[in-house]
């Protein structure tokens, strides 16, 4: 029986992500923001669907970031994350993207990911 509910828990994540995804479709003008959390980390990746690339990504796993702050998956940690992900594509002179949040609601970390990159200077 745990292990019927286990399988109905990753076919649900599984219908869930197929069905964002077609909606969400990223190009090289305008990559596709795919947010991922583990039980420790956060990760960022701006990829461009077309090619299959990703061309930017960060995390809260990197050096830089942990030298800078003690916990890595609380709202302050996310905030800095989409601020070094909004400054990084800036870089790379892309203004527009496309948020994927994947199977997370769009609240708390997420949201708080998204508001960091809309105020780095972001359009999605």
């Amino acid at each position: 029986m745990l292990k019927d509910k286990v399988k109905t828990k990753e076919e649900t994540k599984v219908r869930i992500r197929r069905r964002i995804r077609k909606k969400v479709r990223g190009t090289a003008e305008r990559p596709r923001v795919f947010v991922f959390k583990s039980n420790r980390y956060v990760y960022t990746q701006a990829v461009n669907d077309d090619n299959g690339k990703v061309l930017v990504s960060a995390c809260t796993l990197e050096k830089s970031f942990k030298e800078n702050s003690k916990n890595f998956k609380n709202i302050q940690s996310c905030e800095k994350l989409g601020e070094i992900l909004a400054q990084r594509l800036r870089e790379k002179n892309i203004d527009k993207v496309v948020f994927d949040r994947g199977v997370y609601p769009y609240h708390g970390r997420i949201k708080a990911l998204a508001e960091a990159m809309r105020k780095g200077g972001l359009v999605f």
